[in-house]
């Protein structure tokens, strides 16, 4: 076995510290650039909780990457911390609501999280039960653990209805909480998800609302800067950060995707066995990252989600412009030959309808009905919002 291949390599002299380059990372309160006027804002909305009275229910709305789920966890965790101090007990819990969409999943994941069944004695299975009992195993569990809960519902708009907002808005009014106090902070990229609620919802919610602007160049340039700890020192070219900000500010402003591409320039030296990182490392990070994005999100879709955003990038390809709309109705013949190609039946038109309607749901694209004119009806028209090829590359990337 001496002679055997090592495969991992030498030590890495890229990295010192990865995991400050993680999306997962919640970093120290002096490493949040740019958002302290945010974080004062959730602070006063949930300042109540840490008295053990109820706290205000927030909406934050913003881009992707503003910085709505950072300042969310942090804030929490110091309320936790300053409730301690004046013996209130402030359980927080977190949902993805992209992963958790249906209201059963999002109660059974908060009553997950905010368990101890050593100290309850319920039980919380992952399936077998109705709504309505994991309701009341949830009441349960919170009259008797804590004094306030804090539920963080992240991508909000994703949930398939307003029940669960309800639910949480009416508990103590409605005697489903006996000794507990509870407040939501619901996170939106989109700004105008409030109007999307019914009025019953709006008028029980009684919330605060906060928008979180893109960052600019300058503070994604200082997020990076005081995450450049994670390499070793002296690999990082000066041009790198400077050059990854720049990138970021001019499409998108988000600095999850900026870290994600500063980490993926360092990965990409490593590979190739460099011992600095450059800015053609940026520029190929650049690409990956959009890749990535993207494979993730088209990873938890259906086989048939993928053949469909295939049908639809070789169609732009061929208009020979990425802004270019497509008709459901020629999307659906591309991916019938898809479908052939890949030896599998196709699925019915109106199925084909569906899956761009989620697909539209997890922002790959964008769809607006037309009309065809008097007698004509109306039709749907979609739109990539990603490069073609980048959308190809990330259906490959997912492929077994």
């Amino acid at each position: 076995m001496s002679d055997s291949v090592d495969y991992f390599g030498s030590e890495t002299a890229i990295f010192r510290n990865k995991e400050l380059l993680q999306v997962s990372h919640l970093p120290d309160g002096d490493r949040i650039i740019g958002r302290q006027a945010e974080l004062e804002n959730l602070a006063t909305a949930i300042k109540p909780a840490t008295h053990g009275n109820t706290p205000n229910n927030v909406l934050v709305y913003g881009k992707t990457g503003t910085g709505k789920s950072l300042c969310a966890k942090f804030i929490t965790n110091q309320a936790i911390d300053r409730a301690d101090r004046n013996d209130v007990t402030i359980g927080v819990t977190y949902v993805d609501c992209l992963q958790d969409s249906t209201e059963t999943q999002v109660v059974q994941s908060i009553a997950h999280q905010l368990n101890d069944r050593d100290r309850t004695g319920v039980s919380i299975p992952h399936s077998g039960l109705s709504t309505a009992e994991y309701y009341r195993r949830l009441w349960q569990i919170t009259d008797a653990l804590y004094d306030v809960v804090l539920v963080i519902l992240d991508e909000v708009d994703k949930i398939e209805n307003d029940d669960v907002l309800m639910q949480f808005s009416r508990a103590v009014e409605s005697g489903k909480l006996e000794s507990s106090k509870v407040g939501v902070i619901g996170i939106s990229n989109k700004v105008r998800y409030k109007e999307s609620l019914n009025e019953r919802v709006k008028s029980s919610l009684c919330e605060r609302e906060y928008v979180f602007a893109p960052y600019d160049a300058t503070q994604i340039q200082e997020i990076l800067t005081s995450r450049s700890d994670a390499f070793h020192e002296g690999v990082l070219a000066e041009s790198v950060i400077p050059r990854v900000a720049a990138l970021s500010a001019r499409e998108h402003g988000d600095a999850r995707k900026a870290i994600d591409i500063l980490r993926f320039a360092g990965e990409i030296a490593e590979e190739e066995g460099m011992d600095a990182v450059t800015e053609d490392c940026v520029d190929q990070a650049h690409e990956r990252e959009e890749t990535s994005r993207l494979a993730e999100l088209i990873s938890k879709s259906p086989s048939h989600a993928k053949m469909v955003l295939e049908a639809m990038a070789f169609l732009v390809q061929q208009a020979d412009d990425s802004d270019a709309a497509v008709r459901t109705t020629e999307v659906y013949d591309v991916y019938q030959r898809v479908c052939a190609q890949e030896s599998s039946d196709p699925l019915k038109l109106r199925r084909v309808r569906d899956i761009l309607s989620e697909l539209e749901f997890l922002s790959i694209i964008d769809q607006e009905r037309k009309w065809a004119g008097k007698g004509k009806g109306n039709y749907m028209e979609n739109r990539l919002l990603d490069d073609p090829d980048v959308i190809l590359a990330a259906c490959a990337e997912t492929e077994v």
